[in-house]
């Protein structure tokens, strides 16, 4: 149902609707142990492929009159494996029944085929000024709720690594959280499972520096930004605004690696000659199929992953739009022809 970090020799997993992903989970989730989980070392920039995997060739999104965003099945490029919806506490790092056989059988603890990419396709991509993508779709309003990161190679395509955890708001009461989560996340049956491994966001940010640094794209130096990587989000708001602002609420200074980022939608706009308003609209017209729950960051994250694969299997060019400075917090777009 979501991921976080896990290796490259990942297999691959989906969602249920959320009724049925709640029954399924629950005789599984129990309590964990905190024990960290260490970075996987960086992967050498490499130029192989998956044997069984392939680009997905979608089809047209069924007018079925389906809600925007209903939990759907993943293409199937390669059906040889059984789908099965994934351990949320394996993606924060947290699953201790890794030795259960039953558990396994039920549920996944991976994520590579579920972005597949073949040769064929890779062999379309333009070269990149950027070497690695990490796409980026926080979930939460008032505080941050959900900090999920999917990192690609920007030369192959291929899926590297995930970072993924649930945030715990500082300034609500426990009352207010317990209904915000309620309505946020009981709706996909996974809020005792945010309950059980949210943590705050200043140790968010303090795992995922390890897990940069781990992939050798950011050293904690003053000023340091990351290295031939780039945050890509769908619009300007995860990092011109709510970053910032949780930043401030959490009391933190707010770290050099987001000081740029790659706005999806402008990358779109310019490369399409046609305006995308979200993820939807542009998977829509790409013919892309919705997989998992809209409003879910880490589902939102693969799907934007995903087009970004369509994009740069098309030619698509990607690079920096939108630029702070770090003196005034002034941004910059570089766009000219850019979303408003």
């Amino acid at each position: 149902m979501a991921l976080a970090r896990v290796s490259s020799s990942s297999s691959r997993l989906l969602l249920l609707p959320p009724s049925t992903t709640s029954s399924l989970l629950h005789p599984f989730l129990r309590p964990f142990s905190t024990s960290s989980v260490s970075s996987p070392p960086r992967l050498s920039h490499s130029r192989s492929y998956p044997v069984d995997a392939s680009f997905p060739q979608t089809s047209p999104l069924p007018s079925t009159g389906r809600e925007e965003g209903e939990v759907t099945e993943a293409p199937r490029p390669t059906s040889r494996r059984p789908w099965k919806p994934t351990c949320l506490y394996y993606t924060q790092g947290k699953c201790t029944m890794m030795d259960d056989v039953s558990h396994l059988e039920k549920f996944n603890h991976s994520l590579l085929l579920d972005l597949p990419v073949n040769a064929s396709a890779a062999e379309k991509v333009k070269p990149q000024k950027l070497d690695y993508f990490l796409v980026l779709d926080l979930e939460g309003k008032v505080e941050i709720l959900e900090f999920p990161v999917v990192m690609i190679d920007a030369h192959s395509m291929e899926f590297i690594d995930s970072f993924h955890r649930f945030v715990r708001p500082t300034t609500m009461s426990e009352q207010r959280i317990g209904e915000y989560i309620e309505g946020k996340y009981g709706k996909f049956g996974v809020d005792r499972v945010w309950h059980d491994t949210a943590i705050p966001f200043g140790e968010v940010l303090r795992e995922f520096e390890d897990w940069i640094g781990g992939h050798k794209l950011w050293e904690q130096k003053q000023g340091e930004s990351l290295n031939s990587a780039a945050f890509i989000t769908c619009g300007n708001w995860d990092l011109k605004t709510k970053v910032p602002e949780q930043c401030k609420v959490s009391k933190i200074k707010l770290p050099s690696y987001f000081m740029e980022w790659i706005n999806l939608k402008d990358i779109y706009l310019n490369f399409y000659n046609r305006r995308a308003t979200g993820m939807t609209t542009m998977m829509r017209e790409l013919q892309i199929p919705i997989v998992g729950s809209h409003h879910l960051g880490i589902d939102d994250t693969k799907n934007i992953t995903r087009v970004v694969q369509r994009m740069l299997a098309d030619g698509a060019i990607i690079q920096i739009t939108a630029r702070r400075h770090p003196d005034t917090s002034e941004v910059k777009f570089l766009f000219k022809n850019r979303i408003r």
